[in-house]
């Protein structure tokens, strides 16, 4: 056991300086939900049209990337970016999810589409730190996977304008959520469980 603790380089603590360099920018980015609470406003309202809310996303968007360049080198500012990138479009999520516009679903979406990959590399970095890398965010993961991104958004962008009624809250809409999140928690306990045996490659 001592050999390959060894084997396994230098950790401090339960989480290398990667992986706690992306859990503090994925929270730093998540904050934007909570700019409605800052504001003294509903959660709708960065979903509504009006400058105030764009005002204070532009402000929290510059001053978190701000404190990025200053906290972090540069190997770990490119960890840092993409993570609080990620968890900027999870924080977005939850807004859309809590409001009552038409576009809950994709706040839904928003948040489990960010937290997979954000968790992805958080569990590499758990799990399987000498195979961590920039690619664990899986955000290059291949063409297909990125047109399928971007169908999907068009499918929806186009659904909600020309057919609304389409895009009202349902059991199954409820259904589909608890699948995905159903989906995502076995692929982690099967990460977890394969231990330094899993990687990306």
């Amino acid at each position: 056991a001592a050999k390959m603790a060894a084997a396994a380089g230098p950790r401090r603590g339960w989480l290398g300086r990667e992986g706690r360099a992306s859990l503090a920018a994925f929270l730093m980015g998540a904050s934007v939900a909570a700019l409605p609470v800052a504001l003294g406003s509903p959660p709708g309202l960065l979903s509504a049209p009006g400058l105030r809310g764009r005002l204070a996303l532009a402000l929290h968007v510059a001053g978190v990337n701000a404190a990025l360049l200053l906290l972090y080198s540069r190997p770990l500012y490119r960890i840092a970016v993409r993570a609080c990138f990620l968890g900027f479009a999870f924080g977005c999520g939850l807004l859309l999810s809590t409001s009552r516009s038409a576009w809950r679903h994709f706040g839904w979406y928003m948040c489990s589409l960010s937290l997979f990959h954000y968790s992805e590399y958080l569990v590499t970095a758990i799990n399987n730190p000498r195979s961590l890398s920039l690619d664990s965010f899986l955000l290059n993961h291949s063409f297909e996977y990125n047109l399928a991104a971007l169908s999907s958004w068009v499918e929806f962008t186009l659904e909600k304008l020309l057919f609304p009624e389409l895009k009202q809250i349902t059991w199954l809409s409820t259904v589909g959520l608890l699948m995905v999140i159903f989906g995502d928690c076995l692929r982690k306990a099967a990460m977890l469980t394969a231990g330094s045996n899993f990687n990306h490659i």
